[in-house]
């Protein structure tokens, strides 16, 4: 007893003449790298952040920083990047004091950017990634920076998220003493045109990528959000007030939901959806639970999608199925009143800051034939991420998989099909398989949320490490083993805010063009009495 008492007592001094050296050289390597010297980079800051200390900055607009208790140690390096003389690319990077992986994520953004993503660099440094993120170059979630700014514009489009790639990598190596064995890059909305960005005109960035709702076509989907925008304000009588959501949402479904065979609140291929919404035209007085004629002709036109003068589509509309909840059409589309979604706060700060350039540009003088050339022309190269020619992605080993919702109402889920299938035919259907994979998630909304199952995966553990049922981990088998994936399962909670209340439903998301079918027994809740198999398309 005495022997265990003086062990006991030894232990905690044993560890910490251990810790105490351990701590000051990994202290001293990190403060090291203050040194470096990288091209056009300005290193800012290099500093050991003890387990659990590090709160995040203040950002714009003004957010509670969260602590991060439960992040262990880490080498944290900030950064400066200034390609041209009007550059700013501010970056960070991300390095586990003990236990990495050996592997390098790059974190995306969404929207504007802006600001560089603290709650997913720090999920990555808990599970053994070095990590890096950027702003972009700029530290604005508008687009207020980029009237006058067209090298900017270029940082945000492409040049940053490869500049941070690069350093952080550059920065990784010099850390460790090894560079990254495999990099990985996840992320959605404008993430996933970051993604894209990266397989197309960076195939050396990355080994795996995910990309999630992509907003590739920047363009087009600016376009697309004016479009919407016009119809639902330029004529007042046209708005549809988010009261009415509820009453669009319970007619799709009642048109459409038992198309697959299965009533269970979701459109399952919104494409075989062919709901009108004339039907919905008050018979009597108008209510919440009717369209006036204005109203019902603006929801056509939001279905359709922009077409210019020619009658010629220029980015899919919206598919009916996704306008109700959290992440619809309230928040994105119709907004609280008029004018005030995010259709329109992404749309004329597009178009008034990169496009006219103009701070007093009226969204009413809009016409889609000049402001689709214009834009095409002013930034197309700078923003979009279009190219259907990934050989050099594929050359060197890269996989992709894309994914998107179909209930999202901030991007039509029709786009990354267009871009899959834009894919196919430029590589052939078996080269682009090879390499590359859709999955397409009913009832899912914009990058999560929605009526259907939604969680299927961004970080391992999340929510388990089976490849089956965690879209990431089947990323980094297939690039590090070989196996291809298959069926992902997703998963949808009681409460998605909070997931211990249980399990709502498991249903397959399945390569496309396959869709899930029901058996025809067995609990509709439960993904094994689904199989996937072709439907129409």
């Amino acid at each position: 007893m005495r022997k265990i008492l003086v062990y006991a007592f030894l232990y905690p001094v044993l560890i910490a003449a251990v810790s105490v050296p351990w701590a000051a050289a990994e202290q001293e390597s990190c403060d090291s790298l203050a040194k470096l010297a990288l091209p056009n980079t300005k290193i800012t800051l290099a500093q050991l952040v003890p387990a659990g200390s590090f709160v995040a900055p203040q950002t714009s607009p003004p957010r509670n920083p969260p602590n991060f208790k439960d992040v262990p140690a880490f080498c944290r390096v900030t950064a400066e990047i200034a390609p041209t003389t009007d550059s700013d690319i501010k970056i960070e990077v991300w390095m586990p004091a003990a236990g990495w992986n050996g592997r390098f994520r790059g974190e995306g953004n969404g929207g504007f950017a802006g600001v560089i993503g603290y709650l997913g660099m720090a999920a990555e440094v808990k599970l053994g990634y070095a990590t890096g993120g950027t702003d972009t170059g700029h530290t604005t979630t508008d687009a207020v920076w980029a009237l006058g700014h067209p090298e900017k514009v270029i940082d945000f489009g492409n040049r940053g998220v490869h500049e941070m790639t690069a350093k952080a990598k550059a920065i990784v190596t010099a850390y460790y003493g090894n560079k990254p064995h495999y990099s990985y890059f996840a992320s959605c909305s404008d993430g996933g045109r970051e993604a894209l960005m990266e397989a197309q005109r960076f195939p050396e960035d990355y080994d795996g990528i995910l990309a999630g709702a992509p907003a590739n076509y920047w363009t087009h989907l600016l376009v697309n959000a004016m479009w919407d925008l016009r119809a639902t304000t330029l004529d007042p009588a046209s708005y549809i007030p988010a009261a009415k959501i509820s009453a669009i949402s319970a007619a799709v479904l009642a048109a459409c939901d038992a198309a697959d065979g299965l009533r269970d609140g979701l459109v399952n291929d919104p494409r075989q959806c062919h709901f009108d919404p004339g039907t919905m035209i008050c018979a009597q007085e108008d209510s919440n639970s009717c369209l006036t004629a204005p109203q019902a002709a603006a929801l056509k036109n939001i279905y359709a999608g922009p077409h210019d003068s020619a009658g010629r589509l220029l980015f899919p509309g919206y598919v009916p199925g996704g306008e109700e909840g959290g992440g619809g059409w309230p928040l994105w589309i119709t907004g609280n009143a008029p004018g005030r979604s995010l259709i329109a706060f992404f749309s004329v700060g597009y178009f008034t800051n990169m496009v006219y350039e103009k701070a007093d540009w009226d969204y009413k003088t809009f016409d889609i034939d000049q402001a689709t050339k214009l834009a095409d022309a002013k930034t197309a190269d700078a923003l979009n991420s279009t190219n259907p020619d990934l050989s050099p992605f594929m050359k060197r080993g890269g996989k992709l998989i894309l994914y998107h919702g179909w209930s999202d109402a901030a991007i039509s889920p029709l786009n990354s099909i267009d871009y899959y299938q834009s894919v196919e035919s430029k590589m052939g259907e078996g080269i682009a398989h090879s390499f590359t994979r859709l999955y397409m998630a009913p009832g899912m909304q914009h990058c999560g949320g929605g009526p259907g199952p939604n969680v299927f995966g961004e970080y391992p553990g999340d929510p388990n490490n089976d490849p089956g049922h965690n879209i990431y981990v089947a990323l980094e088998k297939w690039v590090e083993g070989g196996s291809a994936p298959s069926s992902i399962i997703a998963t949808k909670y009681v409460d998605d805010g909070n997931r211990t209340k249980g399990v709502r439903m498991t249903r397959p998301l399945c390569p496309y063009p396959q869709i899930a079918w029901y058996k025809g027994s067995g609990d509709t809740n439960d993904a094994a009495n689904f199989v996937c198999a072709m439907g129409k398309k």
